[in-house]
């Protein structure tokens, strides 16, 4: 971005400094060196950026807990919050990694075959760090804390 004296000047417009009018493709056209000549300087473009995942817009977090809505006409409605549909996440998660090995667990069930040690192992871990998730998550006081909680998941890797 372009400015002369805190004056943001934007690409493919006219402009006037200090009585000299510039076309509308100067700035494209010119060296830094040209445009400092006359004062303007070639600044960063400072956009905040947000995680669309937790945010409506910079500062502006999406709502935390469910709520329920009673619309002037109409019947009342859940609006779900963050953690609900974390939690949704978390669980499918969850099931995604345990439905894997689940045949084993039925072949125990149907013909006595034993799962492996492994597996067993490696079940219970899934169903662990989604329990330890869940609760983490229904603790968390503010969207900062549900951030910190869903970007440290610890899920266990079946080898």
């Amino acid at each position: 971005m372009f400015k002369h004296n805190d004056t943001v000047i934007p690409l493919d417009t006219p402009f006037t400094i200090d009585g000299t009018s510039y076309p509308a493709n100067w700035l494209r056209l010119t060296s830094i060196e040209e445009k400092n000549a006359v004062g303007i300087t070639e600044v960063a473009d400072v956009t905040a950026t947000y995680d669309d995942r937790f945010y409506w817009g910079v500062d502006n977090p999406k709502q935390l807990e469910d709520i329920t809505v009673t619309p002037d006409q109409g019947d009342p409605y859940t609006q779900y919050g963050l953690k609900h549909q974390w939690i949704a996440q978390v669980k499918d998660t969850a099931n995604k990694l345990l439905a894997q090995t689940d045949w084993m667990v039925i072949r125990k069930v149907e013909r006595s075959v034993d799962i492996p040690a492994d597996t067993v192992t490696y079940r219970a871990a899934v169903i662990a760090e989604c329990t330890r998730l869940v609760t983490a998550i229904q603790g968390c006081a503010d969207v900062p804390a549900l951030i910190a909680v869903v970007t440290a998941q610890g899920w266990p890797v079946n080898e």
